[in-house]
């Protein structure tokens, strides 16, 4: 009789369905990109952007650089520079996200930001990384306007460890396909609600405008990574690394690639990815 009740205890326990997980949408993310911004403003470029950082958060000038040391000189506060985020994502455990959205440089259109955020041990958010490509702003929704919230993950890796060892495997057969074929490995790759962007267009907001802006790129990219970090449930990653390419008309060119990777049912998926080309060194 006792064993059949802790049987049928067990087949319960079983049964019964999992805890409910707190709700967690983007929107810490979104408010700790609105203070940046309004930082921006009233302290100038410089000190925003050092507040703002997280110890090991990077630019690029033009190759990774550490923020503390991009922005180590003080500076001009200097025109305004003003942006505001219209896309945002999150990791399930709340700890790693992203915004992106237009820019205004002295009151004139910029381009899209990309900035990458990680919650600290004091529950602060700071960012990982900060850049964008001079994609077409134009019909961009104003300042203060609704943001749009990515589909969280549908799986977890467990530790930020297996996820990144993963990460990396999918990066390396990204890597390997892009070296014959650039369009057909990203579009092995994609999520369905990606944004994929480097180009100076405005950022594509379905596949056919993904193939549209893969086809600005080069056929052939040589991708090495050299960093990233996974949250800590293993379900959202960003990466980046050194891109080198040899243009359709035929010029030698090199730059960095910025991604999101994001833990979807069918496996590991590009859910943000931009290409940023650097400047050509300056003439001694």
């Amino acid at each position: 009789m006792k064993r059949s009740s802790l049987a049928l205890a067990a087949t319960l326990l079983l049964a019964a369905p999992a805890p409910a997980q707190p709700k967690v949408d983007p929107a810490p993310v979104v408010a700790a990109e609105r203070a940046f911004a309004a930082d921006g403003l009233a302290l100038g470029v410089r000190d925003s952007f050092l507040k703002h950082s997280a110890p090991e958060g990077i630019v690029l000038a033009p190759d990774p650089t550490l923020a503390k040391a991009a922005f180590a000189a003080p500076q001009p506060k200097g025109p305004d520079l003003v942006w505001w985020p219209l896309w945002a994502g999150i990791a399930q455990s709340g700890d790693l996200g992203f915004t992106t959205g237009p820019y205004t440089f002295a009151g004139k259109p910029g381009a899209w930001y990309f900035t990458v955020w990680a919650k600290q041990p004091d529950g602060s958010w700071k960012w990982l990384f900060d850049g964008g490509p001079p994609s077409d702003t134009t019909g961009a929704a104003p300042k203060d306007s609704p943001v749009a919230y990515a589909r969280m993950s549908a799986r977890r890796a467990g530790s930020p460890s297996q996820a990144m060892t993963e990460v990396s495997r999918a990066e390396t057969a990204l890597a390997a396909a892009a070296r014959k074929d650039v369009k057909g490995a990203y579009l092995a790759h994609i999520a369905t609600d990606a944004r994929v962007v480097g180009s100076k267009a405005r950022p594509p907001a379905d596949r056919a405008g993904i193939e549209s802006e893969l086809e600005t790129r080069p056929q052939t990219i040589l991708f090495s990574p050299l960093g990233g970090q996974a949250s800590s449930a293993g379900d959202l990653a960003w990466t980046y690394g050194n891109a080198a390419w040899t243009s359709r008309d035929g010029q030698a060119g090199r730059g960095h690639y910025v991604r999101i990777w994001r833990y979807d049912s069918e496996g590991w998926r590009l859910l943000y990815d931009q290409l940023l080309v650097a400047p050509p060194p300056k003439a001694s």
